[in-house]
């Protein structure tokens, strides 16, 4: 298998918003690619600029950061033609590596708008190597740009950045510096491509945690009725759970939740709902085996969330609607507690 490293260059609308084309906001004006090998040898290089279609005029940002003009571009090769030959030189077997997980979004609206086949893999998996590069040397959730991590690992800055290949073969460097086998595993999915069934869903186990992404579900309540979305498994054991803290809103697209398993402790999950491309809503949801404290700090969590619900409800009309009730701050969190909800569970 190959490593495709990929950087991609893009330009918006002149005009902003008033000249913005649906379906697409970038228009991909440069690819940078560089394959590597299993030992991280360079096999080949992909390096081209693409003719624009729909953004005839540079943004200016573009401009000032790629210091490229029009007439450049318009002697290149249409974003059809380009594309199918950078898909040929990717080979049949391989995956994607990317700074960030913008670029594959990007490259499959530019492939949707154009009509053109997409021929990744679906679900598609790649690896993120700036969120490789929190793991291994960072806290996991921090996320460096390239020039950062550049610096950091005290590479020779020989070449500008914001160039598609310039950035690539950076983040070459940065793959070759890095000991790729202690974080393979965390491969990324990418969310441009969802389940169109239930049987298509995504779930993954990692060392830490485990995924699971949803089918697309017309609204956010018909996702949160499904049993499969706001379900809790041992992603060890394979056991199903009861949930000590059911699943509670900490912002408009986010909820937590505590669960228990009695052969390997406490599992915090945590759902997004995500707006899907073609409308609709989608749901990630990670449950990660964490300590007693990590547990306190969950219920912590819920009981602020009461107090801020109360404070808003009182500050408003009466309701009829009864309060739930919840433990009071100063309770131990227990195996056997559990908090009401007005979500759907399992």
């Amino acid at each position: 298998m190959h490593y495709i490293v990929l950087d991609l260059e893009w330009n918006q609308s002149p005009r902003g918003k008033a000249g913005k084309r649906t379906g697409m906001p970038f228009e991909i004006i440069e690819i940078g690619a560089v394959k590597l090998d299993g030992e991280m040898r360079t096999v080949e290089v992909f390096n081209e600029v693409i003719k624009p279609a729909v953004y005839r005029q540079l943004h200016y940002k573009t401009k000032e950061i790629l210091h490229m003009d029009i007439q450049e571009l318009e002697k290149a090769r249409k974003f059809q033609d380009v594309i199918g030959d950078f898909f040929k030189w990717c080979g049949d077997d391989y995956i994607m590596c990317t700074w960030g997980s913008m670029d594959l979004t990007e490259l499959q609206r530019n492939l949707a708008f154009f009509k053109v086949e997409n021929p990744m893999g679906k679900p598609l998996l790649y690896y993120d190597v700036q969120k490789l590069f929190s793991l291994l040397y960072e806290d996991g959730k921090s996320r460096r740009s390239l020039k950062d991590a550049v610096e950091y690992l005290e590479i020779e800055e020989d070449i500008p950045f914001h160039r598609a290949f310039d950035d690539t073969l950076y983040t070459v460097k940065i793959m070759q510096r890095m000991d790729l086998d202690a974080v393979r595993k965390y491969v990324s999915v990418d969310y441009f491509r969802l389940p169109d069934k239930k049987e298509e869903e995504i779930y993954i186990v990692f060392g830490r945690y485990a995924k699971y992404v949803s089918r697309v579900f017309a609204t956010r309540e018909k996702a949160m009725a499904d049993k499969g979305a706001v379900s809790t498994k041992c992603y060890r054991c394979g056991k199903a759970l009861r949930k000590r803290i059911r699943w509670f809103p900490v912002n408009a697209k986010t909820y937590l939740c505590l669960a228990y398993c009695p052969e390997h402790g406490y599992m915090k999950g945590k759902l997004r709902l995500k707006k899907a491309e073609a409308g609709g809503v989608f749901v990630v949801k990670t449950l990660k085996l964490i300590s007693e404290s990590d547990a306190e700090a969950v219920q912590m969590k819920k009981l602020e969330m009461s107090k801020k619900r109360k404070e808003s409800k009182a500050s408003s009309p009466a309701s009829d609607s009864p309060e739930p009730q919840f433990l009071k701050a100063s309770s131990p969190l227990r195996a056997d507690a559990q908090l009401q909800s007005s979500l759907p569970l399992k």
